[in-house]
């Protein structure tokens, strides 16, 4: 199955083993809780797709590669004590806790989580030391003398034998405790999640015409050459970053994520082209509308590859606009909880499960919202830091998370200048402030409709062949179908060039039509 597909079974999976009868036990025993075991090449999401789990079920998340454990770091370190036995005293060996479990006890005291997955990674290439003891552990969750805490479910991942020599292979009892689940590379699956991440237009564009260069894993006399998901995923952080510092990107920075001489060459090549034509057909000019003539009649005499990258260029440059909108809505959507506690200071206040904020009698309103305020902007910060730990919040929750601490933390410091500033300060003020926000949202909506529109009419401009629409609008339609942020933008706020052309995709024949003919391009770069 592919890695959507093991996300889901895994999902499940934790869901039915956290479910909980009426007596607050656990339905399925620790015993009888069968461990998952992914096993896929590398570099295919194994590890983020936990991160994604843990962060969607809310619950904890500990990792840990296993290759480097010996019996002694896993198990715990022995000890000499005394015990008394039949009425006279004995030396014991007994061991200290496992790191590894050492870690969740840890986790839950920071972070308040009392459920969470306990994730071991390269499972199946433990030391000969420790060998014997993981069918104990697999079955009953016991590493030396210490069980991994209840609420705690173990998830593990390994690769086959044939992508590390370090491989185990497992006996059948032991297979018979686990439940195996083989993930596969799949493009498909690893461009819907690429879209939502941004993952660099060039590296998308690229691969969306040579899928075969998606992943790979070849023994050739000079040794084995390999491209994965992680790699393309890795250098399109790099070439981001590069292109922010005006830092070159060529071939001997991509050759050190992906290790295959004729790929890295490949894409090398094609990302020089890639960059001039952002220069080129002047991207931004687009999408504000005051495009030349000039650039439109390049579109249309362009062949399908060059085409093909200005479609991604495009996308991503009107995309972004639409990703800071959705942002922008999740950043006031956790205001809003805050504003709604705002309001009724004065009385006692919840914050985030802390006891409740009272304003002394004394106090003026002014201090007693700037008091709120400061406690919520705190708690966003401690909801942050535990997330981060607990490793149950994504990259963009994370900074949404600081955007909404900034934001409690700038309507304090203007609710403090109006008071010095004209002796009294109020609730309406602090709530005039986020509905400039919400005005400032509403009008980043707009003009990114517009953008979007403008996209539309250039693509109407430069493709559409007579009067049917070329086969790029369709496909810059169903790219924005896929993505998370563009479907998520147009279902908030609509797009009637988007429903309108969005008709056209019924056709599935000519849908799949367009896919064939780009895969079986001779894409000359």
């Amino acid at each position: 199955m592919n890695i959507a597909e093991a996300k889901e079974q895994i999902k499940n999976a934790m869901s039915a083993y956290f479910s909980k009868d009426e007596f607050g036990d656990y339905r399925i025993p620790v015993e009888k809780q069968r461990p998952v075991f992914m096993i896929g090449p590398p570099g295919i999401g194994k590890t983020a797709i936990m991160e994604q789990i843990a962060s969607e079920l809310g619950v904890g998340l500990v990792s840990y590669s296993m290759t480097h454990h010996t019996r002694q770091s896993a198990l715990g370190l022995p000890y000499i004590t005394t015990k008394e036995y039949g009425g006279r005293q004995y030396q014991v060996s007994e061991y200290t806790m496992s790191e590894i479990i050492g870690s969740v006890y840890d986790l839950m005291r920071e972070t308040g989580l009392k459920e969470g997955i306990l994730f071991l990674d390269e499972i199946n290439c433990v030391s000969e030391t420790l060998a014997p003891c993981m069918l104990q552990f697999l079955q009953y969750k016991i590493f030396g003398q210490h069980r991994v805490p209840e609420g705690w479910i173990l998830v593990t991942a390994g690769n086959p034998p044939e992508y590390n020599k370090s491989v185990r292979d497992f006996d059948i009892v032991t297979w018979d405790r686990l439940k195996r689940i083989d993930v596969e590379p799949d493009y498909e699956t690893w461009r819907k999640y690429a879209g939502s991440k941004g993952v660099h237009a060039s590296v998308m564009t690229y691969l969306a015409a040579r899928k075969k260069d998606f992943y790979k894993v070849e023994n050739a006399a000079d040794g084995r050459h390999f491209v994965t998901a992680r790699g393309w995923d890795d250098l399109s952080e790099m070439i981001t970053l590069y292109e922010e510092k005006d830092i070159p990107v060529n071939e001997k920075l991509i050759i050190q994520y992906l290790q295959d001489a004729r790929t890295a060459k490949d894409f090398a090549i094609y990302y020089d082209l890639f960059h001039r034509y952002r220069s080129d057909y002047q991207i931004e000019a687009i999408l504000d509308g005051t495009v030349s003539g000039a650039i439109v009649l390049r579109a249309q005499q362009a062949k399908m590859d060059e085409r093909l990258s200005v479609l991604g260029l495009l996308f991503d440059g009107v995309t972004a606009h639409l990703k800071a909108v959705c942002e922008h809505e999740n950043v006031l959507d956790l205001v809003m909880e805050d504003m709604r506690t705002l309001k009724g200071a004065g009385s006692p206040l919840p914050v985030a499960g802390k006891e409740a904020i009272s304003c002394a009698s004394g106090d003026s309103r002014t201090s007693c919202l700037s008091e709120v305020l400061r406690e919520l902007a705190k708690s966003r910060e401690e909801e942050l830091s535990s997330g981060r730990r607990a490793s149950s919040l994504s990259g963009q929750q994370q900074r949404e998370l600081r955007r909404a601490a900034a934001l409690l933390d700038l309507f304090r410091a203007e609710l403090l200048k109006n008071e010095r500033e004209n002796g009294h300060s109020s609730f309406d003020e602090v709530r005039a402030l986020f509905q400039a926000q919400v005005q400032e949202l509403r009008e980043r909506a707009d003009r990114a409709g517009k953008m979007l529109d403008n996209a539309f009419r250039f693509c109407e401009e430069a493709f559409t062949q007579g009067e049917n629409p070329g086969d790029e609008v369709l496909l810059f339609v169903t790219e924005l179908t896929s993505n998370y942020y563009s479907a998520r933008f147009i279902g908030h706020y609509g797009c009637d060039r988007y429903y309108l052309h969005n008709k056209e995709l019924q056709f599935q024949e000519r849908q799949q039509e367009i896919e064939r003919q780009i895969e079986g391009m001779d894409w000359d770069v």
